[in-house]
C-alpha cells in the first residue's frame, strides 16, 4: 500500500493509543500469575496479537471483555505447532525465556526481518541457568526444551537488546535458586528494563537491582494475578508531537508525564529545539515553531531516532545524534534508512557508525521506501505533511504498532491518500 501526503495544514486532538511494550508486559504476568488476571485498555497491534496467539498456544486462555482481556494464567502445556511470533521481537525474546517453563519441546520461529536479529546473548544466558536451549547460529529459529529452571548466575551484554534482560526477569522468579544477572556491558534502552520491574511489581514480584542497573537480583517468588491498565503509548505519541512542531498544532491526550517510558523524552527534544510544547494532567500541545540544531544521544530512547531526524531536516543548524548503533538491528537498519530518506528529500546527511549528522534545510517531495519497518513510514509521513508531494511505499507496516496511524493523521488535517489498501 502507498501512502500519497500533499502539504497539510495541521490542527486537532488526539487521544494516544495503548503503550505496546506496557500491554506486553502486562499480558507475560497475567500468563505467568496462576489464576485470572485483568489486562485494561490493551493495545491491539500485529505486535500485541503475536504475543496473545504464542501464549493461546501454550494453553493460555484470554478473552475479550469490553475494553479489556481477561487472562487465566499459570496451566502452560506444550504446544503441537512451532510458535511463530511474526515481527515482534518483544514475543520472541520474552517467550524464549517463558518456554523454559514449559514442559516439552518448545521451537519459536520469527517472520522475515525479525528472522536476522540476533537472539543467540539470550540462549547463552539461559543456558547458564540450566535450560537446554539453542538458536541457529546468532539468529532464529531458537529450540527450548522446558523444565525446571535451575537458576544462579548469569552474564551477558546490555548493549545489545534490554529485551533479553527483561525476558530473563520474567522467569527468575520461578528459579530453585536465587538468580543473579549481570550486564559485562553497559545496559542501553534502561527504561524498558525498569517498565518490567514496575509491571513485575504491580503482579506481586520484587527485583532487586543495582543503581547502574548492571546487576539484578530475584528470588523465588510467585506471581499474584492482578487488574493491569495500560498507559497511552508516548512512542507512538512522538509522531503526532513532533507533527505539531512541523504543521501547525497538535494536542494529545491519555499520556502520563511521570512514566517510565522513555520516549516522553520527545518532549525534551523539542523543547530543546525551540517548539513550544505545553503540559498537562494527562495530554501534551505542540505548536508550530521554528527549530533550531540539538545535539541529542539516544541510546536509551532509540526508536525516537527516525522522529527527531525528521525534525533535524527543518532545523537551523546541524544537528547530531549519537547512540544510535543498535538502531541497525531493528526492523530495518534503521541508521541507512533514515539517512537514505533524507537524502532523498534534498537534506545534507552525514552517516557514522553510531551517529548521524544532519544539516537542516528546505526539504522536498519524495518516494519514501519504508522498508517494513512502521517506524519510518510514521516518521516521513510527518515530513511529507510538511513537504508536500511524499509518497511513503509500504505504507501498511504501520499496523505493527499503531493500526489506526493513517486515520488519525487524516482527522488531524494532513492530506493523506491510501492507494492498494
Amino acid at each position: 500500500m502507498k501512502a500519497s501526503i500533499s502539504k497539510s495544514k495541521i490542527a486537532g486532538r488526539v487521544t494516544a493509543p495503548s503503550s505496546k511494550s506496557y500491554t506486553i508486559r502486562g499480558l507475560i504476568c497475567a500468563a505467568l500469575a496462576r489464576g485470572e488476571s485483568q489486562i485494561v485498555d490493551p493495545l491491539t497491534s500485529d505486535d500485541t496479537e503475536a504475543s496473545l496467539n504464542v501464549l493461546s498456544r501454550l494453553g493460555i486462555d484470554v478473552h475479550q471483555k469490553g475494553e479489556s482481556w481477561q487472562v487465566t494464567g499459570g496451566n502452560f502445556h506444550t504446544p503441537d505447532t512451532d510458535l511463530y511470533c511474526g515481527e515482534s521481537a518483544a514475543t520472541l525474546r520474552f517467550m524464549t525465556a517463558i518456554c523454559s517453563l514449559v514442559p516439552g519441546r518448545c521451537r519459536l520461529t520469527a517472520g522475515p526481518s525479525l528472522s536476522t536479529r540476533p537472539v543467540r546473548p539470550l540462549v547463552e544466558a539461559l543456558r547458564q541457568l540450566g535450560m537446554d536451549c539453542s538458536c541457529q547460529g546468532e539468529l532464529p529459529p531458537v529450540t527450548v526444551n522446558g523444565g525446571t529452571l535451575r537458576g544462579g548466575v548469569t552474564e551477558l551484554p546490555g548493549n545489545i537488546s534490554s529485551q533479553f534482560v527483561s525476558a530473563l526477569l520474567f522467569v527468575s522468579p520461578f528459579a530453585q535458586q536465587d538468580v543473579t544477572i549481570r550486564l559485562i556491558t553497559p545496559l542501553e534502552s534502561k527504561p524498558f528494563v525498569l517498565m518490567t520491574v514496575d509491571t513485575m511489581q504491580w503482579f506481586g514480584i520484587t527485583v532487586a537491582f543495582s543503581e547502574d542497573l548492571d546487576q539484578f537480583e530475584i528470588a523465588r517468588q510467585t506471581y499474584q494475578p492482578t487488574r493491569f491498565s495500560v498507559e497511552g503509548d508516548w512512542s507512538s505519541a512522538s509522531y503526532l508531537l513532533a507533527l505539531g512542531a512541523l504543521c501547525g498544532e497538535v494536542e494529545v491526550d491519555n499520556l502520563n508525564p511521570q512514566s517510565l517510558q522513555g520516549d516522553k523524552v520527545i518532549l525534551d527534544f523539542l523543547k530543546d529545539m525551540g517548539a513550544s510544547v505545553l503540559i498537562s494532567k494527562n495530554s501534551a500541545k505542540v505548536m508550530k515553531s521554528k527549530l533550531n540544531a540539538i545535539r541529542a544521544d539516544l541510546s536509551d530512547c532509540i526508536d525516537l531516532l527516525p522522529t527527531v531526524a525528521i525534525l533535524a531536516a527543518v532545523a537551523d543548524g546541524v544537528t547530531e545524534l549519537a547512540g544510535i548503533e543498535r538502531a541497525r538491528l531493528k526492523e530495518s537498519d534503521r541508521v541507512t534508512a533514515v539517512k537514505q530518506g533524507l537524502e532523498r528529500m534534498g537534506i545534507k546527511v552525514t552517516e557514522e557508525n553510531d551517529r548521524l549528522s544532519i544539516t537542516g534545510g528546505q526539504p522536498k517531495g519524495a518516494l519514501i521506501d519504508s522498508r517494513d519497518d512502521h517506524r519510518i513510514a510514521m516518521a516521513f509521513s510527518l515530513l511529507g505533511s510538511a513537504a508536500g508531494e511524499t509518497v511513503i511505499d509500504g505504507a501498511e507496516c504501520v499496523s505493527k504498532t499503531y493500526p489506526g496511524f493513517w486515520d488519525v493523521l487524516k482527522n488531524v488535517g494532513s492530506e493523506v491518500k491510501l492507494d492498494g489498501k
